[in-house]
């Protein structure tokens, strides 16, 4: 048995599955999990162990298996249901704005066979919607399961293109989505351009920060920081601007308030 990273439909974002080697990236699969049967699309297959570590960060219940190929009729079914998932997610958001639940609803599905409906939202903190969950379950008379996805697993799900141009980065780099810092911005100087020019289209701090936020850590090491007083090549000065791609210091001498730029190797 191999482990696949599949795409589940309806579902928020990816699991790792067990499978049989058939099967190969874009195939549709049936999958069986914890709360039934669901579709989904193979993306790729996990053989390094360090890399499905990297993915199995989500998976906190049953290992989930890959049973067999989607069939046409499998297939047909998610475009029959679509109608459905529609009435569904308004039934949900009726019912929450009822209750005062502070629930966004983000996409649904409804496993094979059981009729298991599992319903993704997003919310800030935690939300107790077992009273929402009975009553769904008393309108459509079969189990109802939430679950909870962030904002940037919701802008993973949608899809789009960032303010580069370029696919979301939740999109095309599947797999755990990092935790990224206002401290990566700092240390790359770019927080001062506001956080409207630094996040995302889920409204959270850039993914690419965190690519090269290393790099600058190091790059960093051994240089002043701003606003720090300096000497160098005889000049006194107060340090404005750091170039940590160059080693560079951006330095307001006290003389003549002049700037002058003075290498890494050259401060005292």
């Amino acid at each position: 048995m191999s482990k696949f990273l599949v795409n589940l439909y309806g579902w928020g974002d990816c699991k790792v599955c067990l499978g049989k080697n058939e099967f190969q990236k874009g195939d549709k699969v049936v999958v069986d999990d914890e709360v039934g049967k669901l579709i989904g699309e193979v993306e790729k297959e996990l053989t390094d162990k360090k890399e499905i570590a990297k993915y199995e960060w989500q998976d906190e219940g049953e290992q989930s298996i890959i049973v067999r190929m989607a069939t046409k009729q499998d297939i047909d079914s998610i475009k029959k249901n679509s109608e459905k998932h529609r009435k569904i997610l308004n039934e949900c958001r009726r019912e929450a704005k009822n209750m005062e639940l502070n629930m966004k609803f983000v996409d649904c599905c409804v496993t094979l066979g059981k009729g298991v409906i599992v319903v993704s939202f997003i919310a800030d903190g935690r939300v107790d919607f077992r009273q929402l969950v009975k009553k769904l379950a008393g309108i459509f008379h079969c189990s109802v399961r939430m679950h909870q996805i962030g904002s940037r697993d919701e802008a993973r799900k949608l899809g789009g293109c960032g303010i580069c141009g370029k696919e979301l980065c939740c999109v095309k780099f599947l797999g755990e989505i990092p935790s990224i810092s206002t401290e990566m911005a700092k240390v790359q100087q770019v927080a001062q351009r506001g956080s409207d020019r630094i996040s995302g289209v889920c409204g959270r701090l850039l993914c690419c920060l965190s690519f090269e936020a290393e790099q600058y850590r190091e790059m960093m090491k051994g240089l002043p920081e701003i606003g720090s007083r300096i000497k160098a090549d005889g000049l006194n000065g107060t340090v404005v601007e750091l170039n940590p791609l160059k080693q560079e210091i951006k330095v307001k001498t006290d003389e003549n308030n002049e700037y002058v730029i003075i290498k890494k190797e050259d401060i005292k």
